[in-house]
């Protein structure tokens, strides 16, 4: 597979074009950064190891049957993936309440939820990924009836496959980001599971101290960022 042009550059990963156009690299950098670009900094060993645990897991899904773009780890930073037509909105899966739904319906951060709450954002730095409902997204056109089903279905299947096997590490799923999209040679066909899981788009708690292991080490300034993601790989199993 011969590596080629820069197609994209986001927050924490860059995207190259292939000889084959329907296959992309996707390379983790050790960039990190928070509330949509504000705050930035580089990690050492982000990269490698974000790419490492993101492979582990998309194998568990493809093993349990959900769609995935990943397709192959290729080096310590590079993954190859599908080319795909993204949907451009993100799904949220909320197990216990964090974060953003904490703040805005006034409940404390760390009360379990009696079920899992799905949640649709629009996915735009800009705006700064407002929430939006399956009306917003059918109306104004950004995916369809059936997309939402597909979208909504994946994401749960996740969750029953993640939630009992971060358990099994002494770690609660807390929630955690889904994006989805068509691939490139299928543009009509079913969603796949696309972008990445990692302790960057996830909450990830110790199950018996609740000690943060995900990126709000870095959001929250409370140190030790690559070394409670490694502490992650380490406890589900991924080599490093």
């Amino acid at each position: 597979m011969e590596k080629r042009q820069e197609l994209y550059k986001g927050k924490a990963k860059t995207v190259y074009a292939t000889d084959d156009a329907q296959r992309l690299i996707m390379h983790y950098r050790d960039d990190v950064s928070a509330f949509d670009g504000a705050k930035l900094a580089k990690l050492e060993g982000k990269g490698e190891t974000n790419n490492r645990i993101n492979a582990w897991v998309m194998g568990k899904l493809a093993a349990a049957g959900v769609p995935t773009h990943f397709v192959a780890l290729l080096n310590e930073r590079e993954s190859l993936v599908k080319a795909m037509k993204m949907v451009p909105v993100e799904c949220v899966v909320r197990n216990v309440c964090a974060g953003s739904m904490a703040k805005r319906y006034g409940i404390a951060e760390g009360t379990k939820l009696a079920e899992p709450i799905f949640e649709f954002f629009l996915k735009s730095d800009a705006l700064h990924d407002p929430l939006c409902n399956e009306d917003h997204i059918r109306v104004l056109g950004w995916a369809t009836p059936r997309e939402i089903d597909e979208m909504k279905a994946i994401t749960h299947r996740v969750n029953a496959v993640l939630k009992p096997l971060f358990a099994g590490a002494g770690i609660d799923l807390v929630d955690y980001k889904l994006e989805f999209g068509h691939p490139a040679d299928d543009p009509q066909g079913p969603l796949v599971l696309g972008d990445e899981f990692t302790p960057d788009g996830c909450r990830l708690w110790d199950a018996t101290t609740g000690e943060k292991l995900d990126k709000d080490r870095f959001r929250r300034d409370l140190g030790g960022v690559i070394e409670h993601y490694r502490e992650v790989a380490r406890r589900i199993g991924v080599p490093l």
